[in-house]
């Protein structure tokens, strides 16, 4: 048995989900192989996934301040080239991002949406993909500070009005 560096009870953010709760630690008997899994409850949507305890990329601790702070100056700086591919490139692009789970990747495409949006409108998909990254990022760095997300929304807009 290896050593869990979660616990129940722990947030955890998953790649492409957000952030969950651990609620269990299940074995389980998946074809012969006998293996741990976290159970995580995403707080989001309350959609209940598994997680090999020894996967590599299942799960993440959240974010320290350090690395907040980091999400505060890429948003904050807007002096960036804005993405000028076509719309179906950018958002396999963007989702490839989002689905590392990393805080600074989400911000960027948060941040490439938002520039985006002042040049034109933004379609569906993208304003769907905007709201996704806002709500990711607030969630996190929320619970991380024991702030409110509502707050935290608010915060990340205020870098783009």
């Amino acid at each position: 048995m290896m050593s869990r560096s979660f616990q129940i009870g722990d947030y955890a953010v998953c790649p492409g989900h957000g952030v969950g709760q651990i609620c269990d630690i299940e074995e389980r008997d998946l074809g012969g192989d006998k293996k741990d899994y976290f159970i995580v409850k995403i707080l989001a949507n309350g959609m209940t996934i598994m997680v090999p305890v020894d996967s590599e990329v299942g799960i993440r601790s959240l974010v320290g301040q350090g690395e907040i702070e980091e999400v505060y100056g890429l948003l904050n700086n807007h002096d960036v080239q804005v993405d000028n591919s076509t719309w179906n490139r950018r958002y396999r692009e963007y989702m490839a991002k989002i689905k590392t789970g990393s805080l600074l990747e989400i911000a960027d495409v948060l941040r490439a949406l938002f520039l985006l949006k002042y040049r034109k409108n933004l379609s569906f998909g993208e304003k769907k993909m905007l709201d996704q990254c806002k709500g990711l990022l607030a969630q996190e760095i929320a619970l991380s500070n024991g702030a409110g997300v509502r707050e935290i929304e608010v915060k990340i807009d205020s870098y783009f009005n």
